[in-house]
């Protein structure tokens, strides 16, 4: 999923983090306190201080609840879009469920993450991101998106289905790119397109 220049740039990837449980902080600190190629610039409880914060440090990567008191990390999402120099989003839940991955894709989230997944599965989704690319948990593939469903993805051509089904499946876009027989812009664009009609 990462490409071939992730983690050699000169500096760290500046992560912040907003959830409003505190042993879900302090787990992700922990954690990303040992990879060499991620700097913690933040931590945040909720999302007023989220966006305060993201102001203040101008991280790459916010890993975002999507559930969070004040502000959760969708609305925070559609505020930073008026923001210049915005960091890649990834939105962060508890419940994985195929409306939220739609409401955040719309929202223009480059990532979805589920809480339960290995915190490994968040360092890579930071990386991912962070290289310009989308990144949706394996956790969540259980989450189909198909020609026929009786919602919004009915907008969306045969493609742009096919790409956000292989991404809800946690595909990065290299990897769709690669099953697809296009190059991983391609991806990009049909995913760019995808998130405008939802």
């Amino acid at each position: 999923m990462v490409s071939a220049g992730s983690g050699a740039s000169a500096r760290p990837l500046r992560l912040l983090v907003a959830d409003d449980h505190p042993a879900i902080l302090e787990a992700i600190a922990q954690f990303v306190a040992s990879e060499d190629d991620i700097e913690l610039v933040g931590l945040a409880s909720d999302g007023e201080d989220a966006l305060r914060l993201i102001a203040e440090s101008r991280p790459d990567v916010a890993i975002l609840d999507i559930r969070m008191p004040r502000l959760g990390g969708v609305e925070i999402l559609k505020r930073l879009a008026q923001v210049e120099s915005a960091p890649a989003v990834i939105l962060f839940t508890g419940n994985p469920e195929r409306a939220l991955l739609l409401e955040s894709l719309a929202a223009g989230a480059r990532g979805f993450l589920a809480k339960q997944a290995p915190l490994a599965n968040l360092v890579r989704a930071v990386r991912a991101v962070a290289d310009g690319w989308s990144y949706v948990d394996p956790i969540s593939g259980s989450v189909r998106v198909g020609p026929g469903a009786s919602d919004p993805v009915t907008v969306l051509n045969e493609r742009e289905r096919e790409i956000l089904h292989l991404l809800a499946d946690g595909m990065g876009n290299e990897e769709i790119g690669s099953a697809l027989f296009i190059p991983p812009q391609a991806v990009e664009t049909h995913i760019k397109h995808a998130i405008e009609k939802l």
